[in-house]
């Protein structure tokens, strides 16, 4: 289990993510369409990079692949220098379908898959105590999801996620079913919890204020097919509080990316249409 590390530790220059020459095509009504074309992409041990892109550009088709869930049409997609052929533990996926058991408690959503990996019990005790702290539920550990708020829910899925320590976090619009208000709070709380723990995140979503506040990087998407069409650093001072939201540099953060995707939702509109 990798320990919790503090805020101040640098990210890592090692890579934990090589995209080489990555092709995707998928038949739709008996013709190929195109859903990445050429991708690479390198993504540093405890990294936060989002993406961002047009809608049906090929963003969430990308993380399926990552997570071993879609197969590639060429290409390579190694992580540790191993090949991805498949679903496996060293990957974490977060969708926006917190996909909890309704039949068990908040302790026992967490928990169950260090028993399907039969962790010892009293490790696996401990290990959920933490990381329910961690998401600030140890109050709610006997509380079913349908007691639970959305936001809640995404806290219990996200302590679940981490509780088995994958290498990378995989979170697909994860906060896309939340109201604004909790969308933001939530983006808040991943901060802090990605500022203690330091996974290497992939998080895709069309909100590019969110991309901004959590990210280290933003890749920007292209129109289908999907490759990179700019790769933004972000760089805004850690830890972020909300006050980051109204500084002059997140306003023009924001522009630039706005008006690098504007292009692509425009291009992808006319294709469409």
């Amino acid at each position: 289990m990798s320990e919790i590390l503090d805020a101040a530790t640098a990210i890592q220059l090692s890579p934990a993510l090589v995209v080489k020459s990555l092709v995707k095509t998928f038949s739709r009504q008996g013709r190929a369409v195109q859903a990445l074309d050429d991708f690479n992409l390198t993504v540093h041990e405890g990294e936060f990079v989002a993406i961002v892109g047009p809608s049906g550009c090929g963003k969430s088709t990308f993380l399926h692949m990552l997570g071993g869930f879609e197969p590639s049409n060429g290409g390579t997609i190694e992580l540790d220098a191993k090949p991805i052929t498949g679903p496996g533990p060293d990957r974490g996926m977060l969708f926006q379908d917190y996909a909890l058991y309704p039949w068990r408690t908040v302790y026992g959503n967490i928990i169950w898959p260090l028993e399907v990996q039969h962790v010892p019990k009293a490790e696996r005790a401990a290990i959920v105590e933490r990381f329910m702290s961690l998401v600030g539920l140890t109050h709610f550990r006997d509380h079913y999801p349908a007691e639970l708020s959305g936001g809640m829910k995404q806290r219990v899925a996200l302590a679940r996620v981490l509780a088995f320590d994958p290498k990378i976090l995989l979170m697909d619009e994860p906060f896309g079913a939340l109201d604004a208000q909790n969308r933001e709070l939530m983006q808040e709380e991943l901060s802090r919890i990605w500022d203690r723990t330091r996974k290497t995140v992939i998080f895709v979503t069309h909100d590019i204020d969110e991309a901004i506040y959590l990210a280290d990087r933003v890749i920007v998407f292209t129109a289908r097919p999907g490759r990179i069409k700019q790769d933004v650093k972000i760089e805004l001072p850690r830890p972020r509080g909300p006050d980051i939201r109204k500084s002059p540099e997140y306003t023009q953060y924001r522009n630039l990316i706005w008006d690098l995707l504007r292009e692509e939702v425009m291009r992808a509109r006319e294709e469409y249409n």
